[in-house]
C-alpha cells in the first residue's frame, strides 16, 4: 500500500472535502457526499462549475503540485521561502505547506490534518519540539509577494501580529526592501480610489516600530507600514468567503500574467454581477491606468461571496502606482489586442464592450466618469498625500499621454 496523507478541506469550518498525496506525489480533491448532495451548499469556486452552473464532481489528480484552487491560496516568492523556512517545510513541496498554513488562508477555507492530526512522513524537517519559542515556525500567511501578515488592530491604535496568526482582521505590509515608500504609495492610490467612489477596503499608515511582536529579523526594517482592513473577515471576527481569478480560470500563480485576459475577467463579472459590477470593473481598469498600474494580474482581481453562494466583485486592493519604480505603460493583462494604457481610448472601450457582449453605454459612461471624477480629486488632493514630488510629476506626465485622458481634456 503507497503512503497516503489526507488533509480536510473546511469551508466555513464545515468539512467539504479532502485533499489526498497519493504515491508519486500526486494530489487528488474529493468533494465529500454531504457537500454534494447539499443543495444549498456554499460556493467553494467556480472553477468547480460547469458550463449549466452544476458541481463538477469528476476531478482528475495533479502531479507533485497542489491543484490551482489551493495553490493560489499560498504565499509567492520570498514570503513563501520565509514562511517555509520558519516551518521547516521545503517550499516547493505545496502539499505540506498548506498544512502548515491552512488556519488563516485568504476567504472561508481552512485546512487540517485528517485522522489523527500527526505529521506526514517527510512533511516536517525539523523536530519543532527541539525548538524554542522565536524558532516555531509561523502558522498564518496570505497568497501575495509582498511580505504581508495577518494582524489585530488594537483598541490603543498600534498593530500587533498574533503569534499563532489566526483571527486576524488587518493585513500589514511592510516596507519593501527594493523599492522606497511602497506602502505610501499604496496608501495614496487607495486614498484616491475611495475619493473617487470606488469600493476599497480601510487603510491606514502605521510606523513599522508601533508594530508588535514582529518576526525575528523583520524588526530591522524601518519606516512606514501599510494596514489594511480584511475584507474576507466579519467585524466579529467571521469568514467571508472568496477567490482570486487566477482561481476562477484555474491558474497557476506564476502564469497570473499571461494566461486570461480583461475580457475574460469581464465576462465573468458581467454573467455573476451584472451592471453593477460591470461598472466597478471599468472604474478600477481606467483608475489603474491613470496611475500608471503595471501590475493588475489575474490575483488581484476577486470575487467575494458574502452570501456563502453568489459571486460579486470584491473591493478592490493593491492599487499602486508602478510606473514611479518601473518605466512601463503596459497593462499586466491584455485588453483587446494592446497591453498599452496609452491606448485606451472611448472608440477601446467601446469595442470592448462589443468584444466582450456588454452594454456599450454602461462601459463608455463608467470611463469617462472616471476620468473625470479622478481628475478633480487629483487637482485637489494630491498636495495632502504622501508621494514625493518626483512620484507625482512622473504619475501627471504618463496620465497626460493616456488618449482617455487627452479625449476628456478636448471635450
Amino acid at each position: 500500500m503507497p503512503d497516503v496523507t489526507a488533509l480536510n478541506v473546511l469551508l466555513h469550518n464545515q468539512v467539504i472535502g479532502t485533499l489526498t498525496l497519493l504515491s508519486g506525489g500526486r494530489i487528488l480533491f474529493d468533494f465529500s457526499q454531504n457537500y454534494i448532495d447539499n443543495p444549498d451548499r456554499p460556493t467553494l469556486s467556480l472553477s468547480f462549475k460547469d458550463q449549466v452552473g452544476e458541481l463538477m464532481t469528476d476531478i482528475r489528480p495533479t502531479k507533485t503540485r497542489l491543484p490551482p484552487f489551493f495553490s493560489n491560496l499560498l504565499p509567492e516568492g520570498s514570503m513563501r521561502d520565509y514562511l517555509a523556512k520558519r516551518a521547516g517545510v521545503n517550499a516547493n513541496r505545496e502539499f505540506f505547506l498548506l498544512w502548515v498554513l491552512g488556519r488563516d488562508l485568504p476567504g472561508g477555507i481552512t485546512v487540517e490534518p485528517a485522522g489523527d492530526g500527526a505529521w506526514p512522513p517527510h512533511g516536517h524537517e525539523d523536530n519543532e519540539a527541539d525548538q524554542d519559542d522565536t524558532e516555531k515556525p509561523l502558522r498564518f500567511s496570505l497568497a501575495g509577494v509582498q511580505l504581508k501578515f495577518s494582524a489585530v488592530m488594537e483598541t490603543t491604535g498600534g498593530l500587533t501580529i498574533p503569534a499563532e496568526g489566526v483571527g486576524g482582521s488587518w493585513i500589514v505590509k511592510l516596507p519593501s526592501m527594493k523599492f522606497e515608500d511602497v506602502p505610501e504609495n499604496e496608501f495614496a492610490m487607495m486614498t484616491l480610489a475611495r475619493m473617487i467612489g470606488m469600493d476599497v477596503p480601510d487603510v491606514e499608515l502605521v510606523e513599522v516600530g508601533a508594530i508588535a511582536d514582529l518576526p525575528e529579523g523583520i524588526g530591522r526594517l524601518k519606516g512606514a507600514a501599510l494596514a489594511i482592513k480584511r475584507f474576507d473577515r466579519t467585524n466579529d471576527g467571521g469568514m467571508i468567503h472568496m477567490e482570486d481569478f487566477a482561481q476562477v480560470f484555474r491558474i497557476y500563480p506564476e502564469r497570473k500574467y499571461g494566461r486570461a485576459s480583461y475580457r475574460n475577467i469581464a465576462e465573468v463579472i458581467w454573467a455573476e454581477n451584472g451592471k453593477e459590477g460591470i461598472k466597478e470593473f471599468i472604474r478600477r481598469l481606467i483608475f489603474s491606468a491613470l496611475i500608471g498600474n503595471a501590475d493588475m494580474h489575474l490575483k488581484n482581481w476577486s470575487l467575494i461571496y458574502p452570501d456563502r453562494r453568489q459571486a460579486v466583485l470584491s473591493p478592490g486592493y493593491d492599487f499602486v502606482s508602478t510606473i514611479a519604480w518601473i518605466d512601463d505603460e503596459k497593462m499586466a493583462l491584455s485588453f483587446l489586442k494592446s497591453k498599452s494604457m496609452f491606448d485606451l481610448s472611448i472608440d477601446a472601450l467601446k469595442r470592448f464592450a462589443a468584444k466582450a457582449r456588454l452594454p456599450e453605454n454602461l462601459v463608455v459612461h463608467a470611463g469617462t466618469e472616471t476620468v473625470h471624477r479622478f481628475m478633480d480629486v487629483w487637482v485637489k488632493e494630491k498636495g495632502n498625500l504622501p508621494l514625493s514630488a518626483h512620484m507625482t510629476e512622473v504619475i501627471e506626465e504618463h496620465m497626460r499621454k493616456i488618449e482617455i485622458v487627452r479625449e476628456s481634456a478636448r471635450a
